[in-house]
């Protein structure tokens, strides 16, 4: 690729040129979580997918992969860290770390916001989060919702960082198995996603889902937009005056945490049945 190379500015050039690195907590991609692509901020290669984006709470932006060939790997002068520059313009990016344990892929790209630009999916994408029982069902029954591009298990609504399942299931989480929905917004909507939810799910049941029990399998819808609350109200209005004592809660979506490797299409990989999920018409 031809090196194009965008005239930086004082602030940019300290970081790209200079290996600097900016103040944690600082950057406008921290704390970002839109779809689409994060390319050099000096040339405009493509180096990582938002996909790969993951929160480990340093203060940057975090990778745990990125675009094959884009972004090179070499010893710090120090012999103590690894740098990664821009493959293409030798950019400065930040530093990589691994065996941290923050995803299954165990590696952590720790990149500087102002190193970045980026790209966003040109297809109009939302994200959204479920809880209805034990998250290997409500995956089973939504990933088959038309508009819907990707789900992943999870766990949403306590406060330490990287719970594990056996932690989860335990007296002390706060969590909640939850599935993590990006669907294609011209094919499908929020309302409908819900009710589907709604729909393979009993959603009056307390904290419980057929035979499993405990807080972990309660029904809660966690918002990532104001109009997801507001559709979510609604809908649970509507059921109510039908005579459905629902106990599902609307939360705002707090940080979400992929669960393990082995719990993600579990009855698709395991060949296994539902047992606690099916469908019910209920709109």
């Amino acid at each position: 690729m031809a090196q194009n190379k965008k005239k930086l500015n004082d602030i940019e050039k300290q970081i790209i040129i200079d290996k600097g690195t900016e103040p944690p907590f600082s950057g406008i991609y921290n704390d970002f979580n839109e779809i689409g692509t994060y390319v050099c901020k000096q040339c405009g290669s493509k180096l990582y997918k938002s996909s790969d984006k993951f929160s480990s709470n340093c203060g940057w932006p975090s990778f745990d992969n990125e675009i094959e060939g884009a972004v090179k790997h070499s010893i710090d002068a120090d012999g103590m860290r690894t740098e990664i520059v821009c493959s293409n313009c030798k950019a400065h990016l930040g530093h990589v770390f691994l065996n941290e344990a923050y995803t299954e892929k165990n590696t952590r790209h720790c990149v500087n916001s102002i190193s970045l630009d980026f790209i966003p999916d040109k297809k109009e994408r939302e994200i959204a989060y479920y809880a209805g029982g034990c998250f290997w069902g409500v995956e089973y029954f939504m990933k088959n919702h038309k508009g819907v591009i990707s789900v992943e298990s999870g766990y949403i609504g306590g406060t330490e960082k990287k719970p594990s399942y056996e932690f989860v299931c335990s007296e002390k989480s706060n969590y909640a198995e939850v599935v993590k929905i990006i669907f294609d917004k011209t094919i499908t909507n929020f309302e409908e996603l819900t009710k589907r939810f709604f729909e393979i799910h009993d959603p009056t049941q307390l904290d419980r889902q057929g035979p499993n029990i405990g807080k972990q399998y309660r029904s809660e819808i966690f918002y990532t937009k104001e109009n997801q609350k507001v559709i979510a109200n609604k809908l649970i209005k509507i059921l109510k005056s039908k005579g459905y004592n629902i106990t599902t809660k609307v939360s705002e979506a707090k940080e979400f945490y992929k669960a393990e490797e082995y719990h993600q299409n579990y009855y698709e990989i395991n060949g296994a049945v539902t047992y606690c999920h099916k469908n019910k018409k209920l709109f």
